[in-house]
């Protein structure tokens, strides 16, 4: 286990575990020599803090992935909705018994937080006051509901079910709870299975994607997406099932750029979710947000995964994210043109990239330990002409104590 390593040699396990890459090529892309990394994972040199930084964000962990005690798993803190959800999804039950609320009425409330989620600046916020009390009701009809008499009205209530869990696939990955993501990635499945459901079970298969994801586990990812677009491909299509089908595509996409087989990732855009974009246009299936411009994001993605810079702002100089209907993926757009400007050392691009962000999404980015590891680098790169407003953003988001308990996706 790392955790029971020294500096240098955590440095060598996370560089070889996550992608295997050269110490040629992680030194060069945090601006340092080849024989200096070789050094410091020999435990010759010590690095120092700014070196840990970029290290880690160039190999994709957190920076106390190479100083703590244990391995670097960030929880979230005590008494934040995460853990309120959690005690309503082990059963711990805040509240008395009560009527079961109205499947229609479930599932505008539950749609209603999809939307918070994809467009509130202030989802994490928004999501303290919806969250808990709206899986207690959900679960409790489900409940109700399970030896009902109608079927129709059974599968409907797990239909509600299925769509809240995935919601909450999304926010806890965010908070940094993989372990909780994972369980309601499950839930999701398991109840889109029990409603007989093709296109919410595909939906679920997306979801559990993008957990193996957020663990590394990107063989995995690549193998549950194939089948789940193999599966869908048997029911009747439609654009929503077209719309699911792609999303899965771009997964498969990603998961084969986190195993560093970049042409075939790009080919994989080229040949299967390209096409597939343009012929059904923006879209949403399932909260999926899948398109040409979702598409052309995730090109971004895999470019700025390579350390391929300046291809992946010429990516970037052909997507207007504005108009798209998740903010989440706006927000992941301009952090990968910030990382972009970044590995150039662009350093007045990045921090006018860094403060869109802020205006966009300001909880997003005081949650992104990727972010803030750039800031951390411009503060101590920056020049006099922007020195002030680099300094501001550090005050503002306080980077130097630790963020609320969030891990960024690799993409």
């Amino acid at each position: 286990m790392a955790s029971n390593l020294p500096v240098g040699a955590r440095i060598r396990y996370w560089r070889r575990r996550n992608g295997n890459r050269s110490q040629a090529a992680v030194a060069g892309l945090c601006g340092i020599t080849e024989d200096y990394l070789s050094q410091i994972e020999r435990g010759r040199k010590a690095p120092s803090l700014e070196v840990l930084v970029a290290l880690a964000r160039e190999i994709g962990v957190p920076a106390s992935a190479f100083l703590d005690d244990q391995a670097p798993v960030e929880q979230a803190p005590q008494g934040d909705t995460a853990c309120d959800v959690a005690r309503v999804l082990m059963g711990y039950s805040t509240r008395g018994h009560r009527n079961s609320a109205g499947q229609a009425e479930l599932r505008e409330r539950v749609e209603a937080a999809w939307r918070m989620w994809q467009t509130s600046p202030t989802r994490y916020s928004d999501a303290a006051g919806i969250l808990p009390l709206l899986l207690e009701d959900v679960e409790h009809a489900v409940r109700a509901h399970r030896t009902d008499t109608d079927p129709r009205t059974r599968r409907e209530m797990l239909k509600v079910a299925a769509d809240l869990y995935g919601l909450l696939r999304s926010y806890f990955r965010r908070t940094g709870r993989v372990d909780l993501s994972l369980l309601v990635a499950d839930r999701a499945l398991r109840a889109a299975e029990d409603a007989d459901d093709p296109l919410r079970i595909a939906a679920g298969q997306w979801n559990l994607c993008h957990v193996l994801l957020a663990q590394g586990r990107a063989e995995g990812a690549e193998h549950v997406a194939t089948l789940a677009a193999e599966q869908l491909a048997r029911s009747p299509s439609t654009a929503d099932h077209e719309g699911v089908a792609g999303a899965l595509e771009l997964v498969a996409a990603t998961a084969t750029a986190c195993r560093r087989e970049w042409w075939k990732a790009r080919e994989h855009l080229d040949r299967s979710a390209r096409p597939r974009a343009e012929r059904l246009g923006e879209g949403n299936a399932m909260w999926t947000v899948f398109g040409p411009t979702n598409v052309h994001l995730h090109a971004l993605g895999i470019e700025m995964l390579a350390g391929e810079a300046a291809e992946g702002l010429r990516c970037a100089n052909r997507v207007d994210v504005s108009q798209l209907p998740s903010l989440e993926r706006q927000f992941t757009f301009l952090l990968d043109v910030a990382r972009c400007y970044d590995f150039r050392r662009d350093d007045a691009a990045v921090l006018v990239h860094l403060l869109d962000i802020e205006r966009l999404a300001p909880e997003d980015l005081a949650r992104s330990a990727l972010a803030r590891s750039m800031v951390i680098e411009l503060r101590r790169r920056a020049r006099p002409t922007y020195r002030r407003q680099a300094e501001a953003l550090a005050a503002r988001l306080d980077v130097d104590r630790p963020p609320p308990g969030l891990l960024d996706n690799p993409v």
